[in-house]
């Protein structure tokens, strides 16, 4: 076994739409990435409290799972004016700073035109300072890896893009499927200390090949198939503070 080190991070600012690519990233025990699923669009009335807010199933929102043309569209996401950029094939087609009612209506506007068949009502751009729309109730940080998803490929019968699987942590070198044994256990990088608290478990979203928006798999159905579960993932929650940076190596305590 080569040595296993952290090779992609990733944030999603915005939940449903592409990740965005990091070098170092700041963590903070029992956090996320900072912006990661910061933003989410309601599809329909949710009941969604800014003041308090709450976990809700994915189901509410704008998602692959239901909304497979998510993936058509690239972000532009800065952190310090919250400023959003879409785009398809290259071109701008929305943009508005998200902590402005204009910005937001922009942005809403054209959700609105584009995901008409999809929405269940007027689509609204919904976040509290803090939270993230995660698709657990807890904080956490998603990690996959790769040759988990080289070995998922092979039950398949075909290569698998990796942002098929939208974790915020990419890792190499180590044996397939063997992350599991992570589980309820530590793990350490640069310093920083991380619990392996689930694994995780697949839905139709992953079959939405990301360059094309398509459906060409049924990788849960065939995982199940194959291995008795469907899961491809681990979740993490942060025990200390500190930085990540690809490059790290990982490994359990």
């Amino acid at each position: 076994m080569g040595e296993c080190r952290i090779v992609r991070l990733i944030r999603y600012p915005i939940k449903g739409f592409e990740g965005e690519p990091l070098e170092d990233v700041a963590i903070r025990p029992d956090e996320t990435f900072p912006f990661d699923r910061a933003y989410a669009i309601e599809n329909g009335d949710s009941g969604f409290d800014p003041a308090a807010p709450k976990h809700f199933p994915k189901i509410a929102f704008l998602m692959r799972m239901k909304n497979a043309d998510l993936a058509r569209l690239a972000i532009r996401f800065d952190e310090r004016s919250r400023r959003l950029e879409i785009s398809e094939n290259g071109t701008t087609v929305a943009s508005g700073e998200l902590t402005s009612a204009s910005g937001r209506s922009e942005i809403e506007t054209f959700i609105a035109a584009r995901f008409a068949d999809d929405l269940r009502g007027t689509p609204r751009i919904l976040h509290a300072e803090g939270h993230s729309f995660s698709d657990v109730p807890e904080k956490r940080i998603h990690l996959v890896n790769l040759e988990t998803v080289r070995a998922a490929g092979k039950i398949v019968g075909r290569d698998l893009d990796p942002a098929r699987f939208r974790a915020n942590v990419y890792i190499d070198g180590l044996p397939a499927w063997t992350e599991f044994n992570w589980l309820d256990k530590e793990i350490t990088s640069a310093g920083l200390r991380f619990t392996v608290t689930s694994r995780t478990k697949r839905c139709a979203a992953v079959d939405v090949d990301p360059e094309t928006a398509e459906r060409d798999t049924q990788i849960p159905q065939a995982l199940m198939e194959a291995l008795g579960h469907r899961d491809l993932g681990i979740y993490l929650r942060a025990e200390s503070e500190g930085h990540l940076k690809v490059g790290q190596s990982i490994a359990q305590a």
